[in-house]
Protein backbone atom coordinates (compact mmCIF):
# COMPACT_ATOMS: atom_id res chain seq x y z
CA UNK A 1 0.00 0.00 0.00
CA UNK A 2 1.31 3.26 -0.99
CA UNK A 3 0.39 6.60 0.68
CA UNK A 4 1.02 10.15 -0.82
CA UNK A 5 0.96 13.10 1.66
CA UNK A 6 0.13 16.15 -0.29
CA UNK A 7 0.88 18.66 2.06
CA UNK A 8 3.81 18.64 4.61
CA UNK A 9 6.28 21.36 5.69
CA UNK A 10 8.93 19.64 7.03
CA UNK A 11 11.76 22.62 6.06
CA UNK A 12 10.51 24.21 9.83
CA UNK A 13 12.92 24.07 12.37
CA UNK A 14 11.28 21.29 14.70
CA UNK A 15 12.06 18.62 12.49
CA UNK A 16 16.04 20.19 12.46
CA UNK A 17 17.28 17.57 14.43
CA UNK A 18 15.61 14.18 13.31
CA UNK A 19 14.66 14.97 9.69
CA UNK A 20 15.96 11.42 9.20
CA UNK A 21 14.62 9.57 11.56
CA UNK A 22 10.96 11.19 10.22
CA UNK A 23 12.07 10.32 6.57
CA UNK A 24 12.33 6.51 7.96
CA UNK A 25 9.06 6.26 9.98
CA UNK A 26 7.12 7.83 6.36
CA UNK A 27 8.67 5.49 4.31
CA UNK A 28 7.87 2.86 6.84
CA UNK A 29 4.27 3.96 7.02
CA UNK A 30 4.07 3.38 3.47
CA UNK A 31 4.45 7.02 2.48
CA UNK A 32 5.37 7.01 -1.38
CA UNK A 33 5.69 10.40 -2.46
CA UNK A 34 5.17 14.01 -0.26
CA UNK A 35 4.78 17.26 -1.70
CA UNK A 36 6.05 20.04 0.10
CA UNK A 37 4.66 23.68 0.06
CA UNK A 38 5.88 26.94 0.54
CA UNK A 39 4.51 29.85 2.23
CA UNK A 40 7.44 32.53 1.37
CA UNK A 41 9.87 32.01 -1.77
CA UNK A 42 12.63 32.77 1.23
CA UNK A 43 12.13 29.44 1.96
CA UNK A 44 12.95 28.01 -1.46
CA UNK A 45 16.73 27.20 -0.96
CA UNK A 46 15.78 24.89 2.56
CA UNK A 47 12.88 23.45 0.48
CA UNK A 48 15.27 22.53 -2.24
CA UNK A 49 17.84 20.66 -0.42
CA UNK A 50 15.25 18.48 1.36
CA UNK A 51 13.59 17.70 -2.36
CA UNK A 52 17.88 16.68 -3.31
CA UNK A 53 17.96 14.43 -0.04
CA UNK A 54 14.99 12.99 -0.38
CA UNK A 55 14.00 11.94 -3.95
CA UNK A 56 10.38 11.28 -2.81
CA UNK A 57 9.81 15.02 -2.27
CA UNK A 58 8.69 17.30 -4.93
CA UNK A 59 8.06 20.86 -4.30
CA UNK A 60 5.71 23.87 -4.97
CA UNK A 61 6.55 27.67 -4.28
CA UNK A 62 4.60 30.59 -3.44
CA UNK A 63 3.33 33.11 -0.91
CA UNK A 64 1.13 32.34 1.80
CA UNK A 65 -1.81 34.91 2.61
CA UNK A 66 -0.54 35.69 5.62
CA UNK A 67 2.66 36.73 4.47
CA UNK A 68 1.24 39.67 2.59
CA UNK A 69 4.02 41.95 4.29
CA UNK A 70 6.26 40.31 1.79
CA UNK A 71 4.39 40.95 -1.03
CA UNK A 72 6.08 42.88 -3.47
CA UNK A 73 6.57 44.33 -6.69
CA UNK A 74 8.98 41.32 -7.73
CA UNK A 75 7.57 38.97 -5.75
CA UNK A 76 5.70 37.20 -8.67
CA UNK A 77 8.59 37.49 -10.71
CA UNK A 78 10.62 35.44 -8.13
CA UNK A 79 8.15 32.99 -7.60
CA UNK A 80 8.06 32.34 -11.62
CA UNK A 81 11.67 32.37 -11.81
CA UNK A 82 11.92 29.87 -9.14
CA UNK A 83 9.13 27.11 -10.27
CA UNK A 84 10.78 27.27 -13.81
CA UNK A 85 14.53 27.10 -12.62
CA UNK A 86 13.50 23.66 -10.78
CA UNK A 87 12.41 20.70 -12.39
CA UNK A 88 11.05 18.87 -8.65
CA UNK A 89 8.46 22.31 -8.56
CA UNK A 90 5.27 20.52 -9.22
CA UNK A 91 2.71 23.36 -8.19
CA UNK A 92 2.21 26.85 -7.18
CA UNK A 93 1.24 27.72 -3.54
CA UNK A 94 0.59 27.99 -1.19
CA UNK A 95 -1.24 30.62 -1.59
CA UNK A 96 -5.16 32.16 -1.02
CA UNK A 97 -7.01 34.09 0.92
CA UNK A 98 -7.29 33.84 5.16
CA UNK A 99 -9.97 36.63 5.78
CA UNK A 100 -9.70 35.00 9.50
CA UNK A 101 -8.48 38.68 11.14
CA UNK A 102 -7.65 40.31 7.69
CA UNK A 103 -7.02 43.91 7.48
CA UNK A 104 -5.26 43.04 3.77
CA UNK A 105 -7.83 41.48 2.15
CA UNK A 106 -7.43 43.95 -1.17
CA UNK A 107 -3.44 42.88 -1.21
CA UNK A 108 -4.47 38.91 -1.08
CA UNK A 109 -6.80 39.17 -3.76
CA UNK A 110 -4.29 41.01 -5.82
CA UNK A 111 -1.51 38.27 -5.14
CA UNK A 112 -3.52 35.48 -5.33
CA UNK A 113 -4.39 36.52 -8.77
CA UNK A 114 -1.18 37.19 -9.65
CA UNK A 115 0.00 33.40 -8.60
CA UNK A 116 -2.85 32.01 -10.42
CA UNK A 117 -1.45 34.08 -13.66
CA UNK A 118 2.12 32.54 -12.69
CA UNK A 119 0.76 28.65 -12.52
CA UNK A 120 -1.62 28.99 -15.55
CA UNK A 121 1.24 30.09 -17.64
CA UNK A 122 3.83 27.72 -16.61
CA UNK A 123 0.79 24.59 -16.45
CA UNK A 124 1.20 23.86 -12.85
CA UNK A 125 -1.50 23.35 -10.47
CA UNK A 126 -2.10 25.98 -7.18
CA UNK A 127 -2.42 24.81 -3.69
CA UNK A 128 -4.98 26.93 -2.11
CA UNK A 129 -5.59 27.91 1.36
CA UNK A 130 -8.94 29.33 2.14
CA UNK A 131 -9.82 30.34 5.76
CA UNK A 132 -13.11 32.23 6.32
CA UNK A 133 -12.89 33.28 2.51
CA UNK A 134 -14.99 30.28 0.60
CA UNK A 135 -17.22 33.12 -0.70
CA UNK A 136 -14.77 35.44 -2.46
CA UNK A 137 -12.58 32.52 -3.53
CA UNK A 138 -14.90 31.16 -5.53
CA UNK A 139 -16.06 34.71 -6.76
CA UNK A 140 -12.46 34.71 -7.73
CA UNK A 141 -11.74 31.62 -9.06
CA UNK A 142 -14.64 31.68 -11.61
CA UNK A 143 -13.66 35.34 -12.68
CA UNK A 144 -10.43 34.18 -13.60
CA UNK A 145 -11.42 31.14 -15.41
CA UNK A 146 -14.29 32.74 -17.48
CA UNK A 147 -11.18 34.77 -17.91
CA UNK A 148 -8.18 32.84 -18.30
CA UNK A 149 -9.50 29.46 -18.88
CA UNK A 150 -9.23 26.49 -16.88
CA UNK A 151 -6.99 26.39 -13.64
CA UNK A 152 -6.45 23.08 -11.76
CA UNK A 153 -5.45 22.38 -8.00
CA UNK A 154 -6.12 21.47 -4.80
CA UNK A 155 -8.05 23.18 -1.98
CA UNK A 156 -5.91 21.98 1.14
CA UNK A 157 -6.86 21.13 4.62
CA UNK A 158 -10.50 21.38 3.50
CA UNK A 159 -12.59 22.90 6.41
CA UNK A 160 -15.63 24.15 4.27
CA UNK A 161 -18.95 23.02 4.67
CA UNK A 162 -20.71 20.19 1.93
CA UNK A 163 -22.08 23.65 -0.12
CA UNK A 164 -18.65 24.82 -0.18
CA UNK A 165 -17.09 22.09 -1.23
CA UNK A 166 -19.67 21.62 -4.29
CA UNK A 167 -18.79 24.78 -5.24
CA UNK A 168 -14.84 24.27 -5.95
CA UNK A 169 -16.08 20.64 -7.03
CA UNK A 170 -18.03 22.36 -9.20
CA UNK A 171 -15.18 24.68 -10.63
CA UNK A 172 -12.90 21.80 -11.06
CA UNK A 173 -10.44 21.76 -8.00
CA UNK A 174 -9.74 18.32 -5.98
CA UNK A 175 -9.92 18.68 -2.01
CA UNK A 176 -7.83 17.37 0.57
CA UNK A 177 -8.24 16.12 3.92
CA UNK A 178 -5.72 17.13 6.75
CA UNK A 179 -5.87 15.46 10.77
CA UNK A 180 -8.76 17.86 11.14
CA UNK A 181 -11.33 15.00 9.76
CA UNK A 182 -10.35 12.82 12.52
CA UNK A 183 -11.90 15.47 15.29
CA UNK A 184 -14.74 14.06 16.88
CA UNK A 185 -15.76 18.18 16.47
CA UNK A 186 -15.42 17.98 12.96
CA UNK A 187 -18.76 17.07 11.84
CA UNK A 188 -18.82 19.34 8.75
CA UNK A 189 -15.40 18.24 7.47
CA UNK A 190 -16.49 14.09 7.95
CA UNK A 191 -19.79 15.17 5.82
CA UNK A 192 -17.81 16.53 2.83
CA UNK A 193 -14.75 14.26 2.82
CA UNK A 194 -18.18 11.51 2.05
CA UNK A 195 -19.43 13.76 -0.63
CA UNK A 196 -16.46 14.54 -2.70
CA UNK A 197 -16.11 12.35 -5.61
CA UNK A 198 -13.34 9.16 -5.40
CA UNK A 199 -11.26 10.78 -8.24
CA UNK A 200 -11.24 14.69 -6.66
CA UNK A 201 -10.02 13.25 -3.31
CA UNK A 202 -6.61 13.74 -1.51
CA UNK A 203 -5.10 13.32 1.80
CA UNK A 204 -2.18 15.36 3.67
CA UNK A 205 -0.94 16.69 7.33
CA UNK A 206 -0.16 20.14 7.29
CA UNK A 207 2.58 19.00 9.57
CA UNK A 208 4.18 19.93 11.51
CA UNK A 209 0.79 20.97 11.98
CA UNK A 210 -2.95 19.34 13.02
CA UNK A 211 -1.84 16.22 14.48
CA UNK A 212 -4.53 13.52 13.53
CA UNK A 213 -6.38 11.18 16.33
CA UNK A 214 -4.60 8.92 17.52
CA UNK A 215 -1.34 11.36 17.66
CA UNK A 216 -3.22 14.35 19.39
CA UNK A 217 -0.61 14.86 22.10
CA UNK A 218 2.33 14.70 20.24
CA UNK A 219 2.51 18.24 19.32
CA UNK A 220 4.39 17.79 16.06
CA UNK A 221 2.66 16.13 13.42
CA UNK A 222 5.08 14.51 10.68
CA UNK A 223 4.35 12.50 7.59
CA UNK A 224 3.97 9.14 8.91
CA UNK A 225 0.45 10.30 10.48
CA UNK A 226 -0.87 10.51 6.93
CA UNK A 227 -2.40 7.21 7.66
CA UNK A 228 -4.27 7.97 10.18
CA UNK A 229 -5.82 10.38 7.83
CA UNK A 230 -6.67 7.76 5.59
CA UNK A 231 -7.86 4.97 7.81
CA UNK A 232 -10.44 7.68 8.98
CA UNK A 233 -11.10 8.93 5.45
CA UNK A 234 -11.85 5.18 4.28
CA UNK A 235 -13.90 4.30 7.32
CA UNK A 236 -15.91 7.36 6.51
CA UNK A 237 -16.50 6.41 3.07
CA UNK A 238 -16.88 2.82 3.64
CA UNK A 239 -14.33 1.54 1.79
CA UNK A 240 -11.32 -0.26 2.46
CA UNK A 241 -8.14 1.45 3.30
CA UNK A 242 -6.06 0.02 0.48
CA UNK A 243 -8.53 1.33 -2.01
CA UNK A 244 -8.49 4.89 -0.48
CA UNK A 245 -4.78 4.52 -0.12
CA UNK A 246 -4.52 3.68 -3.91
CA UNK A 247 -7.15 6.15 -5.08
CA UNK A 248 -5.71 9.26 -3.61
CA UNK A 249 -2.28 7.85 -4.83
CA UNK A 250 -3.42 8.26 -8.26
CA UNK A 251 -5.28 11.28 -7.64
CA UNK A 252 -2.22 12.82 -6.86
CA UNK A 253 -0.15 11.31 -9.16
CA UNK A 254 -2.32 12.96 -11.64
CA UNK A 255 -2.70 16.80 -10.01
CA UNK A 256 0.51 16.98 -9.84
CA UNK A 257 1.91 14.99 -12.29
CA UNK A 258 4.24 12.82 -9.69
CA UNK A 259 6.23 9.68 -11.35
CA UNK A 260 3.72 7.17 -12.70
CA UNK A 261 6.00 4.68 -10.74
CA UNK A 262 3.77 5.84 -7.55
CA UNK A 263 0.66 3.49 -9.51
CA UNK A 264 2.75 0.22 -9.36
CA UNK A 265 2.26 -2.14 -6.21
CA UNK A 266 4.33 -2.11 -3.39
Amino acid sequence: MRLVDTHVHINFDSFDIDRDEVACAWREAGVAHLVHSCVDPSEFPKIQAIAQRYPEVSMSVGLHPLDMDKWTGETAAQIASLAASEPKVVAIGEMGLDFFKADDKAVQKQAFLAQLEIAQLLNLPVIIHCRDAAEEMALLLDAFIESHGPVEGVMHCWTGTPDETQRFLDLGFFISFSGIVTFKSAAQVKASAQMVPSDRILIETDCPFLSPVPKRKEKRNQPAFVRHVAETVAELRGVPLAELAAQTTQNAQKLFQLPIELLSNG
